[in-house]
C-alpha cells in the first residue's frame, strides 16, 4: 500500500507540473498528483500556482522556459489559456478553453480540455452497463462545464440532449455556438414531461454546492431507470442525488470526474496513465 504521507525527494531531471489559476488553494489536484507520483515511484512535483490573470502569459512562458513538463489551468484562466497554445485539440476547440497545457520538447505549447473525458469515464467506471445513446439527457446548466458534457454525450452517440438553464438565453446562445440538431433548449423549472423518457440527467451548475443555493427538481416524471449524476462532489451526495437515490435511480457522484480527467495530463507529463481506485477516491477526500 502507499505510505499516506511518503517523504520523497527530487533528483536533478525530475519532472515538474502544476495547476495554475486564481485562487488555487482549493485545489485537489496537487493532493491527487502527489498520490500517484508516489503510489508509481516517479520522480516528479506537481504543485500549485497561484498566478494572478493579469500574470497569466508571462508565468506560462516562464514554465515552460524553466522546463516544466505541463500545468493545468483552472478558473479563470481556462479560456486564456487557449490563445497562447500553438496548437489545440479538437476537444479543446469544441469546448472552448484549455485546462491541460503540455509543453512539448521542441518548445511548442499544446492545449487540451479533459472536462468531457473525465465526465465519460467516471460515469463509464461507476455506470459500466450505461448505453448513452439508448435515450434523450437532459443537461442543467450552460456554462463551461456544460459545454464540456454536451460535446462528450454528443460524440457518445446521445440521441437528444435537452439543456435547461435559469437563464434561458445562455441556454439558447450555447446550443447556437454547438450547432446540433440533437440539442434542445427547455424550460427551467422542468416540466414534467422533459423527464418521461430520458436515459439519463446531468447537474453542471454549482446549485447544490456547499455554500450554494439547493438545486430546487421534481424528479417525478423520471423513469427508476434513469441515471443521475452531478459534476458537484462538496458535498458527495448532493441533494440532487439523494433525491434520485431515495426514488430508486441509479447515482454517480461527481468525484470521478474530477479523478478521471487529471489522467491524460498525468500520462504526457509523467509517462504513466493512472488508475483511479477506491484508495485514490479516499486519500483526495481525506482531511490530511
Amino acid at each position: 500500500m502507499t505510505p499516506r504521507n511518503p517523504f520523497r525527494t527530487l533528483s536533478g531531471t525530475s519532472r515538474l507540473a502544476g495547476v495554475m489559476g486564481w485562487p488555487v488553494s482549493h485545489s485537489k489536484s496537487p493532493r491527487l498528483h502527489g498520490y500517484w507520483l508516489a503510489k508509481y515511484g516517479i520522480d516528479g512535483c506537481y504543485m500549485p500556482l497561484p498566478v494572478e490573470p493579469d500574470n497569466f502569459q508571462a508565468a506560462l512562458i516562464s514554465l515552460r522556459n524553466l522546463g516544466f513538463s505541463g500545468v493545468n489551468v483552472t478558473i479563470p484562466q481556462k479560456e486564456m489559456a487557449m490563445p497562447e497554445c500553438d496548437e489545440l485539440s479538437d476537444r479543446a476547440r469544441r469546448i472552448g478553453a484549455v485546462n491541460t497545457v503540455t509543453f512539448a520538447k521542441d518548445g511548442r505549447m499544446l492545449g487540451d480540455n479533459t472536462d468531457g473525458f473525465g465526465f465519460m469515464e467516471n460515469l463509464r467506471q461507476e455506470a459500466p452497463n450505461a448505453a448513452f445513446c439508448s435515450g434523450p439527457a437532459v443537461v442543467l446548466g450552460a456554462g463551461g462545464a456544460s459545454r464540456a458534457v454536451l460535446i462528450a454525450l454528443l460524440d457518445e452517440g446521445s440521441p437528444q440532449i435537452r439543456i435547461a438553464n435559469r437563464t434561458r438565453k445562455r441556454a439558447e446562445d450555447l446550443a447556437t455556438e454547438i450547432n446540433d440538431p440533437r440539442i434542445k433548449v427547455v424550460d427551467w423549472p422542468l416540466a414534467p414531461e422533459t423527464l418521461c423518457d430520458v436515459f439519463l440527467v446531468v447537474n453542471t451548475t454549482s446549485l447544490g454546492m456547499v455554500g450554494q443555493p439547493k438545486l430546487e427538481i421534481d424528479l417525478d416524471g423520471l423513469p427508476k431507470s434513469a441515471l443521475v449524476t452531478d459534476i458537484v462532489y462538496a458535498p458527495l451526495m448532493t441533494d440532487l442525488l439523494g433525491q434520485a437515490k431515495a426514488r430508486g435511480n441509479p447515482v454517480v457522484d461527481g468525484l470521478g470526474m474530477l479523478l478521471h480527467q487529471a489522467r491524460p495530463g498525468f500520462h504526457r507529463w509523467f509517462g504513466i496513465d493512472p488508475e483511479v481506485t477506491q484508495e485514490l477516491r479516499d486519500f483526495v477526500l481525506s482531511p490530511d
